[in-house]
C-alpha cells in the first residue's frame, strides 16, 4: 500500500512539474495613436492570439510621451525588461521599465542613447536581445543623423541607420556604436539566434520605393551582417518579430499599407511561405515583440486584464 501511495505521489509531482514547465507565447503591442501604453496578447500555438487587454503601463517619459514599438525580453533572473519608442522626433532616448510579472512595473526611465550628437533627429524602434554567451543585453535602434551617411534616395532627415549599446544592468551602458549600415535607410531590426556563431537579422528597408522586410546574416549578434536578402514581404510592411514554433520560424509583421497583420514561415531564412491566412490577432494589434513565459505568468495576466473588451 505504501508503495502505491509513493507512486501516486511521484506521478502527482511529475504532473505538477509538467504544468509549471508549460510555456506560452506573449506578444507585446500598442494601439494607435500610441498614447495609451502597453497592450499584450498570448498564444498557445504561436499562430492564434488572445487579447490580454491593456494598457498595462502608460507612457510617462519622452518628448511626446508615446509608447510605440514595445520590445520585452525576460532575463535569466526572471525579470522582464521593456524598452519602447518614447517620441517621434526631438528625443535622444527611449523609455525603459522592468517587471517580474508584466503587471506591476518599475518607475519609468528615459535612457539617453544619442545625446552625444545633438543633430540626431529621432530614436526609433528599440529592440532588446539577450546575449546568453556574453550574459548581456543588446539594445538596437534606428536614428537619423543628417549628412552622416550617403544620402541616396532618402531625405537627410529620414536617412536611418541602426545603432546599438550593450548593458548588463540597465544602469550603465556601453558607448553607442553603429550596428548596421546597409547603404540605405533601415529601421525595425530584430536579432534571431539559430546557434552559436549563427545569427539572423530581420529588418525593414525604409527607403520610399521599398518599405518592406529583408534579412541578413552574421556570426555575432552585433554583426557585421552580410548577404542581405531581397524583400519577402510586400510594399509598406514593418515591425518584424520572430517566434520559433517547432522547426518553423514565424516572422510576424505589420502590413500597415493594408491595415492588417501578416506573417510568413521559414526554416532557413532563404525561402518564405505566406501564412497570413493561418494566423489571427486581436483587433487593433500593432507591432511589438514575441517572447515566451511560463504558465503562472499567463494565469496572473488572465486574472488582471485591464479594460479587456468582452465578447
Amino acid at each position: 500500500m505504501k508503495k502505491g501511495y509513493w507512486i501516486l505521489a511521484m506521478l502527482f509531482i511529475a504532473l505538477v512539474a509538467c504544468k509549471q514547465e508549460k510555456e506560452y507565447y506573449v506578444f507585446s503591442t500598442f494601439r494607435e495613436p500610441a498614447t495609451d501604453g502597453l497592450f499584450l496578447a498570448y498564444s498557445e500555438d504561436g499562430y492564434h492570439w488572445n487579447d490580454l487587454g491593456g494598457p498595462y503601463l502608460a507612457p510617462e517619459v519622452g518628448t511626446q510621451k508615446v509608447m510605440r514599438d514595445p520590445s520585452i525580453v525576460q532575463g535569466p533572473d526572471g525579470t522582464f525588461h521593456f524598452v519602447w519608442t518614447s517620441s517621434w522626433r526631438g528625443d535622444y532616448g527611449i523609455g525603459y521599465a522592468s517587471s517580474k510579472d508584466l503587471i506591476n512595473w518599475s518607475e519609468q526611465e528615459h535612457i539617453l542613447l544619442m545625446d552625444h550628437d545633438t543633430s540626431t533627429v529621432n530614436v526609433w524602434a528599440p529592440e532588446l536581445f539577450y546575449d546568453d554567451e556574453k550574459e548581456e543585453y543588446i539594445i538596437v535602434w534606428a536614428s537619423t543623423v543628417p549628412y552622416k551617411f550617403e544620402k541616396g534616395i532618402e531625405d537627410e532627415r529620414n536617412n536611418h541607420r541602426q545603432y546599438y549599446v550593450t548593458t548588463k544592468d540597465f544602469k550603465t551602458f556601453s558607448e553607442t556604436k553603429l550596428f548596421l549600415d546597409p547603404g540605405f535607410s533601415a529601421i525595425d531590426a530584430t536579432i534571431v539566434k539559430r546557434a552559436t556563431n549563427d545569427y539572423v537579422l530581420v529588418f525593414k528597408d525604409n527607403t520610399r520605393p521599398m518599405r518592406n522586410i529583408k534579412v541578413a546574416f552574421a556570426d555575432s549578434p552585433i554583426g557585421p551582417f552580410h548577404d542581405i536578402s531581397g524583400p519577402f514581404t510586400k510594399f509598406k510592411t514593418e515591425g518584424p518579430t520572430v517566434a520559433k514554433v517547432g522547426d518553423q520560424y514565424l516572422i510576424y509583421f505589420d502590413s500597415y499599407g493594408d491595415y492588417e497583420y501578416g506573417a510568413v514561415s521559414t526554416t532557413d531564412f532563404e525561402t518564405f511561405k505566406n501564412i497570413s491566412d493561418q494566423v489571427s490577432l486581436p483587433e487593433g494589434h500593432k507591432h511589438g515583440t514575441i517572447f515566451k513565459v511560463e504558465q503562472q505568468i499567463i494565469d496572473q495576466l488572465l486574472a488582471n486584464q485591464p479594460n479587456l473588451k468582452k465578447e
